[in-house]
């Protein structure tokens, strides 16, 4: 069927009814008649009891769609199309719009078919963990193939992979990503945040002109990158500090008790004792005193001092205070003011 309306000539400039018009944008008619009511489509032609629609609205239909599908809100579409009539164009914000939408990573998408996928996670197929993968992203289903699935990201697809190989559950893999998003999405409204605020603000309090947003289309390229490098620069910086305390931590815990022989001290204790004995100038021997009878309750002499291990939270704390360099001397001064302090309130007299 002709979309020109019956009766009338041919002429250069399609003619539509509302249904064809629908049909043509993929928009319904009530979508339509909506869109008219807010302003955001022109009206149409009056001609006798019909309405006629030219290519005109059926572009506009499709201007709204794709700014739609980008995540303008209607009131946002309708200050664009306000700006489009005026004569100050869409091309930059159109421009601006694809800068953004486009893709912010060079990684290209792959595929991978049910057997590899297989293959790669242990050899045999868990129908659960790739419903999981696929809810989350990581694989796509691909209608036209049913044992076959793209692959957005190859590489967060092969850290999974190493992970799992590494002894980890595929399930608690999952469970760790869905949470680092979460983390990773708040870090990127963070930045987002702060760079509207510094940058972006001037061009997006009003709608920006095709010069103002091909500039604000320029500035995205430019900072695009800028995210993941402060992003991956922080990530090596933590991993790095929080890596090594944990590793101490976890070393501590393990040599602070021997089974066999009772407390053991650690590594740090062993070196504040050493740097402690060190940095003491040698004491002269004093002459040996005069015997003392012993008291007739005495039992036995007292012990000779052990060495004693501190807890290794005492010890953490420490070398997260002052460093492994001055943990010695940190620990020496603490207990020498703690004995002076107690000396001295024993020689004060209480009123």
């Amino acid at each position: 069927m002709s979309d020109a309306l019956p009766g009338q000539p041919t002429t250069d400039q399609p003619e539509y009814r509302i249904e064809d018009l629908a049909h043509h944008s993929g928009a319904t008619v009530r979508t339509i008649r909506a869109y008219q009511d807010r302003g955001l489509l022109p009206k149409p032609e009056r001609r006798g009891r019909a309405n006629v629609y030219r290519n005109t609205h059926l572009s506009r239909l499709r201007q709204i769609s794709g700014l739609l599908d980008r995540g303008y809100t209607l009131a946002s579409i309708k200050e664009l199309l306000e700006a489009w009539d005026t004569g100050r164009g869409l091309g930059g914000v159109l421009g601006l719009v694809a800068e953004v939408d486009g893709p912010w990573t060079d990684e290209q998408a792959g595929r991978i078919t049910r057997a590899e996928l297989g293959e790669r996670f242990g050899g045999r197929p868990d129908d659960a963990a790739v419903e999981d993968a696929v809810e989350l992203g990581i694989l796509v289903r691909l209608p036209s193939s049913p044992e076959e699935f793209l692959v957005p990201s190859p590489r967060e697809l092969a850290v999974a992979a190493e992970l799992h190989a590494a002894g980890v559950p595929l399930l608690a893999i999952s469970s760790h990503l869905r949470e680092l998003r979460v983390q990773v999405e708040h870090i990127a409204a963070r930045f987002l945040d702060f760079t509207t605020e510094h940058v972006f603000h001037q061009y997006l309090d009003h709608p920006p002109t095709d010069e103002e947003a091909a500039e604000a289309a320029s500035l995205v390229r430019r900072l695009r990158p800028l995210a993941q490098q402060t992003v991956d620069a922080e990530l090596a910086r933590a991993m790095r500090t929080l890596a090594t305390r944990h590793l101490r931590h976890h070393l501590d815990e393990v040599t602070a008790t021997d089974p066999a022989e009772g407390p053991v001290p650690s590594a740090a204790t062993e070196a504040a004792a050493d740097d402690e004995s060190a940095e003491r100038p040698p004491v002269e021997p004093e002459p040996p005193a005069a015997p003392v009878p012993a008291p007739a309750t005495a039992t036995a002499a007292p012990p000779a001092p052990a060495q004693i291990a501190l807890p290794s939270g005492t010890i953490q704390a420490v070398l997260d205070l002052v460093g492994q360099e001055n943990a010695a001397a940190f620990i020496a001064a603490a207990v020498e003011r703690e004995v002076q302090a107690r000396t001295m309130d024993a020689l004060v007299p209480r009123r």
